[in-house]
């Protein structure tokens, strides 16, 4: 606020429902001045007031999401994310949000938990109505729901049933995020069922001490397994591998690559993304590396995972290696030939050819 005009910054948590806060209180005031009084505002603005810069307090999250309006995805030109995403098999396809954010939220390297430190979902059953909606009014064939990890036990298997029973299964595909070992093979089995297709795994690493520092909560032993019973339900494994943690010399980073292309060249995980590990602000990651004097730099523009900002073992180039190394299995001849052999329409050619395009793009990002 000191280095631009805006008058008001929303902090974090749920900024629809802190947006429609802010209007409201706004509307309060006839003479329209963008300086109401502080109590008229919700926890979590900041807010000129005359000279002086104030803030409202710490955010807080909204108990109940059920009070979320669906998407106006008209109004939000829904047409422009729907037809580039690499991960649609079938296109055109749209977005979906069932809770905030992640129900394990532990991950020491993760910014979402730090602005929905809560777990919250919606009802199964309003989540089903926003899916019939938009069956209904746009001719989506896809929903990626972006929930940071879907949920899962009862309520995975009460969606699953639902999604079934009004005949969802028949009309879109479903993606999701999701969690290794967040599921049984009768789990998957009931997810395949009910129109699921793309699940995303993230795979932060293949050696176990760097797991547990991460506060995973997971056996490399389980990401492969997980991987394995979701492709044999047939479901379409894709895996999220990070490179360039502080701690981990070449020998340990390459236990990772060695994982990744294992999981890709046996069939159980069907695609990929592999990126450089950032420290979002406000994650222990981050604060670790303060504390480790680990940073490389504080601008801002150079968080975006195409190069490292922390400090590591082994050279930079040598990490950027094992990144492109990633992405060239695409070119591997076992790889190439489980593709084609996977391949049942034209609508898994036209996925292989924007998936292709998005592999060169990659290779070309981390040179």
């Amino acid at each position: 606020m000191q280095n631009s005009p805006v008058d008001y910054v929303l902090t974090g948590g749920d900024y629809d429902f802190l947006l429609r806060d802010l209007c409201q209180a706004l509307a309060q005031h006839p003479d329209h001045s963008p300086f109401p009084i502080p109590h008229s505002l919700p926890s979590g603005i900041w807010y000129r007031d005359r000279e002086e810069i104030k803030s409202t307090g710490p955010f807080q999250l909204y108990p109940d999401l059920v009070q979320s309006p669906f998407i106006d995805r008209e109004l939000t030109k829904w047409e422009l994310y729907a037809y580039r995403n690499g991960n649609y098999r079938l296109t055109p396809g749209t977005y979906i949000m069932s809770g905030r954010d992640c129900w394990w939220g532990k991950c020491s390297f993760c910014s979402w938990t730090t602005l929905y430190p809560k777990f919250r979902v919606r009802t199964v059953e309003n989540v089903l109505d926003e899916i019939g909606e938009i069956i209904e009014r746009y001719p989506v064939r896809e929903i990626m729901d972006d929930t940071g990890t879907f949920p899962r036990g009862d309520w995975l298997r009460n969606f699953c049933r639902g999604a079934i029973e009004r005949g969802f299964h028949r009309k879109v595909g479903f993606d999701c995020n999701f969690r290794f070992g967040a599921a049984s093979a009768e789990d998957y089995r009931q997810m395949k069922e009910a129109g699921f297709r793309f699940l995303l795994f993230g795979l932060e690493s293949g050696n176990q001490e760097t797991l547990d520092r991460l506060n995973k909560n997971l056996r490399v032993e389980t990401i492969i397994e997980s991987c394995r019973l979701a492709r044999k339900a047939g479901l379409y494994p894709h895996i999220t591998i990070m490179f360039g943690y502080p701690w981990e010399d070449y020998s340990q980073a390459l236990n990772t690559y060695r994982l990744g292309r294992y999981l890709l060249k046996k069939g159980y995980a069907y695609t990929m993304q592999a990126t450089v590990v950032v420290p979002y602000p406000g994650t222990p990651l981050y604060r670790e590396c303060r504390e480790n004097s680990w940073l490389l730099t504080s601008d801002w523009a150079d968080f975006d995972m195409k190069a490292p900002v922390m400090k590591t073992p082994f050279p930079e180039k040598e990490l950027m290696k094992l990144v492109r190394g990633m992405y060239s299995i695409a070119y591997n001849p076992l790889f190439l030939a489980r593709k084609i052999i996977s391949i049942r329409d034209w609508s898994d050619i036209r996925f292989f050819l924007r998936a292709g395009k998005k592999v060169w793009g990659h290779i070309h990002d981390f040179k």
